[in-house]
């Protein structure tokens, strides 16, 4: 496996912005399992088109009804406009849930995959996670996500257009905890370590042995393994709990994610 050197994070940009409020005052909060109300409660939209928050509550409503249920991923997920971090001939399935195209072969995620793969990286934390590796920063969308659940986020990137896609996508939202790395996802940031969580949106037939050893004790690492489901080749969600006793590992659903490679591009 080739590595690259240690990546340098980019140089912060100017001073944080809050995202709009999934639930604004004075509109009823979504409660987990529920969809808005078509009386006269009904969510009001703000902006127009993809810009509504109406389009993000829908979409986070369905989420709840697939049973994600942590108030904090969906808020987060309701927060962040989906729509700014793909193509425009794709922006009428912002908030569909399906993956979508992104180049370079990469996609972004279901919003029901990214959000299922939060509340597993955040169980059992009431509230913000500490600092957090994101392998795989494709475009943007996840590390945005998750800077609203995080303290600090590293995100590393290997293919240099997606990289710099990222920055684009994210300059406008001003992100101070966010860093985006240009680098070998395969061998970490091992600067940015311990980590309170790491999650990859890649998957290879095991987890880097980099990726266990930057895991703070306590810290859960959420990622894609092909083989991991007894008698099945495909992919599957694999928890990865650090203890002091040693590394437990819970395989979870099926999942199909783009294959985790080293070295740059």
């Amino acid at each position: 496996m080739a590595g690259t050197g240690q990546a340098k994070p980019k140089e912060r940009p100017g001073f944080p912005v809050r995202l709009a409020p999934a639930n604004p005052p004075g509109r009823p909060k979504l409660v987990p399992g529920t969809t808005p109300s078509i009386g006269p409660n009904r969510l009001m939209p703000q902006g127009l088109g993809m810009d509504s928050s109406a389009v993000r509550q829908n979409m986070v409503a369905k989420l709840a009804q697939q049973g994600i249920s942590d108030a904090q991923v969906l808020d987060a997920m309701g927060r962040v406009e989906r729509h700014r971090f793909v193509d425009t001939a794709l922006v009428n399935q912002a908030y569909e849930d399906t993956s979508l195209p992104i180049g370079l072969g990469q996609t972004i995620s279901k919003p029901g995959v990214v959000s299922r793969m939060l509340e597993l990286l955040r169980q059992g934390c009431d509230g913000r996670l500490g600092r957090v590796l994101e392998i795989g920063t494709g475009c943007g969308y996840q590390a945005a996500v998750l800077s609203q659940l995080c303290t600090e986020v590293y995100s590393i990137e290997r293919l240099r257009g997606l990289h710099d896609r990222a920055r684009v996508n994210l300059r406008h939202l001003r992100l101070a905890n966010v860093h985006l790395l240009f680098g070998d996802g395969m061998v970490g940031y091992a600067k940015g370590a311990p980590y309170a969580g790491i999650i990859s949106a890649a998957g290879g037939e095991s987890v880097p042995q980099a990726w266990l050893d930057q895991l703070a004790i306590g810290a859960r690492l959420v990622a894609p393994v092909a083989g991991a489901a007894a008698g099945s080749r495909s992919q599957a969600l694999v928890v990865f709990e650090k203890t002091a006793q040693g590394l437990r590992q819970t395989v979870m659903e099926a999942v199909h994610f783009v294959p985790l490679k080293s070295g740059v591009a």
